[in-house]
């Protein structure tokens, strides 16, 4: 189920997870457990654990980041509160909307993060400047 962070309409989500002998599988349902269809994905990884990533938001695109393997720390903000979540298992995900300022940090060494995203990619569509997005949100309330 989808767990309310209280940042926005950003939502955690523990996706299926099946364990047997032969081994464990997690598994993510487009517009059921993952609230969008994806048009890409990328992942991310050899991350130098001291650098930041993402640092910004986006005016349309929907995202949905699963740690792979390893852990990475994801936080959120709304302009208004902020939540830290611990991707540290692959049944665990976070569904970031448009308009929420997202960071990524503290990469495990062997962290590999998968981001599933609603929109291809468009470099216009991103905000990178805090201060701009918060002038955006002001101006869209």
């Amino acid at each position: 189920g989808a767990r309310r962070l209280g940042v926005g309409d950003v939502t955690v989500h523990r996706l299926t997870r099946v364990a047997d002998m032969r081994g464990s599988l997690s598994v993510g349902e487009f517009e059921r457990s993952v609230p969008f269809s994806p048009k890409r994905y990328f992942l991310v990884f050899d991350v130098p654990g001291r650098e930041v990533r993402g640092e910004h938001a986006h005016r349309q695109c929907h995202q949905f980041l699963v740690c792979a393997r390893g852990s990475v720390s994801a936080l959120v903000d709304d302009g208004k509160h902020r939540a830290e979540v611990l991707l540290d298992q692959p049944d665990i995900g976070i569904h970031i909307p448009p308009m929420i300022w997202g960071t990524q940090y503290r990469y495990s060494d062997d962290a590999v993060l998968l981001v599933f995203a609603s929109h291809y990619y468009d470099a216009n569509e991103y905000i990178r400047d805090y201060s701009t997005w918060l002038a955006e949100l002001g101006a869209g309330a």
